[in-house]
């Protein structure tokens, strides 16, 4: 099979993306914290759209301030429309962190922070400074909520400025084991409240 190079003057004269993917966010709703127990988005509520009219949703988490020192972000999924949240969820989790004078550096996989098969709520980021400066910020990404055939896949990445000043990177995936439509996500802190910061929600259109 021939191999086929193209260069800038090929490149410039094509008049159609033809079979090139595209894709848009949709901003649908955004929580602004101010001393909040929880932050929770539910289908239907106050602007929320969380069904099948997108197959992706995303979901920003902006400087993220807790009012105690050294908590974590965390989530948890609803069927029930925000009565309950337990969705089984089976997860992994990993991090990279690295200190501010430069003694410690790390890739790690985090057994304590990865569910299997329950329903407690899942830990996003590291452990949050409550200093003025710092804060956590990342990005889920919830795959189909609306499926009623497969479990519900999500994504997520959050960087933390870390009570003991590091920058901690902490990756997350699973799936909440359910066929049913999960209609509604919640965050919050292990401990106290998110003091400042926004969430928003978009859908990928």
């Amino acid at each position: 099979m021939a191999l086929v190079k193209y260069n800038n003057n090929s490149i410039s004269t094509i008049s159609s993306a033809g079979q090139l993917a595209s894709g848009s966010l949709v901003p649908i709703k955004t929580l602004t914290a101010s001393s909040s127990s929880t932050l929770s988005f539910v289908d239907g509520s106050n602007g929320v759209v969380l069904d099948n009219t997108y197959k992706e949703y995303l979901f920003t988490f902006n400087n993220i301030h807790p009012n105690e020192n050294g908590v974590a972000l965390q989530f948890n999924l609803s069927t029930d429309s925000g009565s309950n949240y337990n969705v089984t969820k089976t997860t992994t989790s990993f991090r990279a962190y690295h200190d501010e004078n430069n003694s410690a550096t790390a890739l790690t996989y985090e057994t304590s922070d990865d569910l299997a098969q329950s329903t407690g709520f899942q830990k996003l980021s590291d452990f949050i400074g409550n200093e003025n400066d710092e804060c956590a910020s990342g990005t889920l990404t919830l795959f189909n909520p609306s499926s009623p055939t497969f479990v519900k896949h999500f994504i997520a990445n959050a960087n933390t400025y870390q009570n003991a000043n590091y920058s901690i990177n902490t990756f997350v995936s699973g799936y909440g084991n359910t066929t049913s439509s999960i209609d509604a996500v919640q965050f919050k802190l292990e401990v106290g409240n998110i003091d400042a910061g926004d969430i928003c929600l978009y859908g990928i259109a």
